[in-house]
């Protein structure tokens, strides 16, 4: 099950758009920030840190470089060819590699896997943005990569961070600049409940190893001049024997 069509082409649209410079987007902040505290996190629970990693849903790349710097093998993996586009361009180097992947889609995950074999897999505030449908098999397609001896770590909004991005979205004002794009292009947040995520993964055959809450720093500011920063649950899992 792959995703849809429309929701394909409402990420191509945004990227196409985007700004080139690093920190253009809603939730494009320095890895100082976002993976850099998620990785501290997730170091613990690693069983084999040589194993690849797989930035999934990595957009402009922003993190996948971070992670680059860190990992021998660095895959940043999406499913828009534009935001691949700016990934490739702000990594000239090539420090880490990049690859239109629909992780919905179960001949992908599986291609992938039969490529990289077992694999670490990053992933934040991308479940939200999927279809409700859509979820189980990026979650399945995520169990497929991390295999037998990979971890996932996955942040995603808490449900408490809705009403904070609606009220942001109806201020008399109008939405925050980089907040208006996503409701434009028709990818505005979707909402996964607190308790929805563990299910998914061990829906997955994953189990959960740990877990907590952390704000998700963005780049913007609300209009009293302080940086937005959404309520967030984070989650490690993997097969255990």
């Amino acid at each position: 099950m792959s995703v849809t069509s429309r929701y394909r082409e409402a990420w191509e649209s945004f990227w196409r758009e985007a700004p080139g410079e690093q920190g253009a987007v809603f939730w494009d902040a320095e890895p100082a920030l976002t993976a850099g505290p998620h990785l501290a996190l997730f170091d613990a629970h690693l069983a084999d840190p040589g194993l690849p990693m797989v930035d999934l849903g990595c957009g402009n790349g922003t993190q996948t470089r971070f992670l680059a710097d860190r990992f021998r093998h660095v895959l940043g993996a999406d499913l828009s060819a534009a935001a691949l586009d700016h990934a490739r361009q702000a990594d000239p180097a090539g420090q880490a590699t990049y690859r239109l992947f629909d992780a919905g889609e179960k001949s992908e995950a599986e291609t992938l896997h039969a490529e990289l074999g077992d694999a670490n897999v990053y992933m934040r505030g991308v479940l939200h943005q999927a279809e409700s449908d859509d979820r189980q098999p990026m979650v399945d397609g995520i169990a497929t990569l991390v295999g037998e001896r990979g971890r996932v770590f996955l942040v995603e909004l808490s449900e408490s961070a809705k009403p904070v991005l609606m009220g942001l979205a109806q201020h008399p004002t109008g939405p925050p600049p980089k907040l208006a794009p996503i409701f434009r292009h028709g990818i505005a947040p979707g909402e996964v409940a607190d308790d929805a995520m563990p299910e998914y993964l061990r829906a997955a055959g994953l189990t959960v190893l740990a877990s907590g809450e952390l704000p998700l720093v963005t780049t913007e500011y609300g209009p009293d001049g302080t940086r937005i920063e959404l309520p967030s649950k984070w989650v490690v899992a993997g097969r255990t024997a």
